[in-house]
């Protein structure tokens, strides 16, 4: 009976939590992941109209494929989706996880076609939304043809949800890291992280 209880703790414990977001022949091998020439987590953001200047606090993911269509996003790990926002290019998803005993929030922006609303249970295999599609890119601008991830240390910022956005109950903290002592209080880098988890 304890060698059965053990194989099924080691098996648990062993087996992999955390999976690419992004359709790839192997959601557990990094080099599957594409980061766009500006999209690499800490880099310097610069001042833009009503932005400041700040760190980015996520990793930008260029689209795995030539579909622009359907190109799925799915979440890292099983969770329960805390906000959604869906106004144009600024469409995000925030979903909550315990992984290995800790709570991690992970955040997908710049997403179209959410199929998911707050407090769904989520797992790696279902997809939660896509990549934008031509028409879009045409309308908001080909600079969205990724998607941004962030994972998150601290629980997000709870704000007032207003009525273009019911479900938008959470913003992140990426327009205010303007240190890396931010960054580190808040953020894991995304490609360390992932890689950490398989």
């Amino acid at each position: 009976m304890t060698n059965i209880l053990f194989v099924i703790i080691a098996s648990f414990l062993l087996s992999p939590k955390v999976y690419l977001p992004i359709n790839s022949r192997n959601r557990h091998d990094i080099s599957e992941i594409h980061i766009t020439e500006i999209g690499q987590f800490g880099l310097m953001r610069k001042t833009r109209p009503n932005v400041p200047k700040h760190y980015h606090t996520g990793i930008d993911i260029e689209r795995p494929s030539s579909n622009y269509v359907s190109e799925p996003i799915y979440p890292i790990a099983s969770g329960v989706v805390i906000s959604k926002r869906t106004d144009g290019p600024y469409a995000n998803l925030i979903i909550e996880h315990t992984i290995k005993g800790r709570k991690v929030w992970s955040l997908y922006e710049h997403i179209a076609g959410v199929k998911v609303d707050v407090d769904d249970n989520v797992n790696p295999n279902t997809p939660i939304a896509r990549f934008m599609s031509r028409d879009e890119l045409n309308k908001y601008g080909w600079q969205f043809n990724h998607f941004h991830l962030e994972i998150l240390k601290v629980k997000p910022l709870r704000i007032k949800p207003f009525p273009e956005n019911p479900q938008r109950f959470y913003n992140s903290y990426s327009l205010i890291c303007y240190s890396h002592d931010d960054l580190d209080k808040y953020y894991y880098d995304p490609l360390v992280f992932l890689t950490d988890n398989f």
